[in-house]
């Protein structure tokens, strides 16, 4: 039974990750991957840059529940499904350019998952890592 639930838990990308700018390949942030209402959530837990103390999304489009909040809590990830091998048809905020992104993410292994932000065609993929 304890290798049926260590088996479920590696498949899942619930749990904190380090996020990796796919432009800077600089360590970013800790995000908190969770699950509510059977979707897939994540929101800010720590921004890694020690100069950056708890910035407000100013970017963040003004009709949104986030814009002028706080990002350290932030849920920047919303409403992602369980599609087969990947969770997908949620969001991605970033909060540095107000943008927001249809998303999906997948598991490349248990402690590296893809992060996909798109809109029609155009897309970036994050590598991001687990953290133990």
């Amino acid at each position: 039974m304890l290798l049926v639930s260590t088996i479920a838990l590696a498949q899942s990308p619930v749990g904190k990750w380090k996020t990796i700018d796919d432009e800077t390949g600089e360590e970013k942030s800790i995000v908190e991957i969770y699950e509510k209402n059977g979707k897939i959530y994540g929101k800010i837990d720590q921004i890694i840059d020690p100069e950056e103390e708890d910035p407000i999304c100013d970017e963040c489009p003004t009709d949104d529940d986030r814009y002028k909040k706080k990002v350290i809590g932030m849920e920047i990830i919303r409403d992602l499904e369980k599609d087969g091998k990947e969770w997908d048809e949620g969001t991605v905020l970033d909060p540095e350019k107000g943008k927001i992104y249809d998303c999906k993410i997948w598991l490349e292994d248990e402690n590296t998952l893809k992060l996909r932000g798109y809109v029609a065609f155009f897309y970036r993929t994050q590598t991001w890592y687990r953290v133990k």
